[in-house]
């Protein structure tokens, strides 16, 4: 993490500050998946719900997700960050006794609509809010440890909310409440720099995330492409062990981010980026060629390195190319390539795996790592005018 920073006068960078914002973020994320676990078997038991009706219910959070970053990244810039992030935690909190309601399977998808919106806010808000804090040599490491609170949440909340059930599903509701009310309290505990843009300027900023959006959204090819057939592709070369390539990827991108964080802040977030699309090319071609378990580990290890410190370095590029005013509609908009590409590589992927099998997956996700490099390649790294 380097050497501590002090707060200063206007409430800038402290490690109580990011843990504010971080802890509030993690409470928020747990909140929102404690009920993942439990909400198909809901949806089944207690409506006879179509598997259509489960899908949808389990995933509308993605949809409002990708329409509000970067309208939360605008209010946050125009309001305050700790008031945007404020707004998240709380639906966290008031919709999770929502669940308690019995009003039948599209009440549920309100629901979710609506916590696909908190979440947005949650995290754009305080991505936004980390990136105005943060001194510049370290940017592109602290949004890496931002990412990595969101993906903690998520692991810790998926986890409990399977455990809770055993209590019953009560038990979940009222739990995923209290953490969004816990995350409410953390950011509640930090104090928000102010550094509103002039109303109506700027808009959603969306030309200035367009390329660097663009590659993310490549680069989130090869993760789908993981996480949906790593397990299948691996059963057909005779190994019953691909959850192992799964745990070693997300073993590796976590310590990526905690040991090598500061990379895209030291040698260039334009240099890592194109490093990260070739890193993760490598692996993804090593883990469609792979004849074993080892060999499609040392795949996975490859690409994790290269896949955890692409979002962060592409993150800066946008970052440099917006008046510091304005960061947060403008990394919202970056952060919807991030849904809009796993929305889209989901089932395209599946329409690769079955015309022409599960290597084929992998090599289209390298293609696109490729590819995602190449974009970065385009973008010169530079302090840009205000858009």
């Amino acid at each position: 993490m380097g050497r501590p920073v002090k707060e200063d006068e206007d409430g800038g960078f402290s490690r109580g500050a990011l843990a504010g914002i971080f802890g509030g973020l993690f409470f928020g994320y747990v909140g929102l998946t404690s009920v993942i676990p439990v909400l198909p078997g809901f949806v089944r038991d207690e409506y006879a719900a179509s598997n259509l009706v489960v899908g949808t219910v389990v995933t509308a959070t993605a949809f409002t997700a990708l329409l509000v970053r970067p309208v939360a990244g605008h209010l946050a810039d125009r309001y305050g960050h700790r008031r945007v992030m404020q707004a998240g935690a709380l639906a966290v909190a008031v919709f999770g006794l929502a669940y308690f309601l019995p009003f039948g399977p599209l009440w549920l998808i309100v629901i979710r609509l609506v916590l696909g919106a908190g979440e947005a806010a949650l995290f754009t808000a305080g991505a936004a809010w980390t990136m105005s804090i943060a001194p510049h040599h370290r940017r592109g490491q602290l949004i890496g440890l931002y990412g990595m609170s969101m993906w903690g949440g998520i692991s810790l909340g998926t986890l409990l909310g399977s455990v809770l059930e055993n209590f019953g599903r009560g038990a979940v509701w009222t739990f995923s409440a209290l953490a969004g009310l816990v995350a409410f309290v953390l950011v509640r505990t930090v104090r928000d720099r102010k550094t509103a843009a002039p109303a109506g300027a700027g808009g959603l900023m969306l030309r200035p995330a367009l390329v660097p959006g663009l590659a993310l959204a490549l680069g989130s090819a090869g993760y789908a492409g993981l996480a949906a057939f790593a397990v299948l592709h691996l059963e057909g070369r005779g190994s019953g062990s691909g959850v192992v390539v799964l745990s070693c990827f997300s073993a590796v991108y976590a310590g990526t981010r905690l040991f090598i964080g500061h990379f895209p802040d030291k040698y260039g977030a334009r240099r890592v980026a194109i490093w990260c699309g070739a890193g993760e090319c490598l692996g993804l071609l090593t883990v469609a060629a792979a004849p074993n378990l080892p060999v499609a580990v040392l795949g996975s290890v490859v690409m994790g390195v290269g896949f955890s410190l692409l979002h962060p370095s592409l993150a800066v590029l946008v970052l440099d190319r917006v008046d510091p005013t304005r960061q947060g509609a403008a990394l919202g908009a970056y952060t919807s390539f991030w849904d809009l590409g796993l929305a889209a590589w989901g089932p395209l992927l599946g329409v690769v795996a079955s015309g022409f099998g599960y290597p084929a997956v992998f090599v289209a996700g390298a293609i696109c790592a490729a590819a995602a490099a190449l974009v970065a390649l385009s973008l010169p790294q530079r302090k840009a005018v205000p858009a």
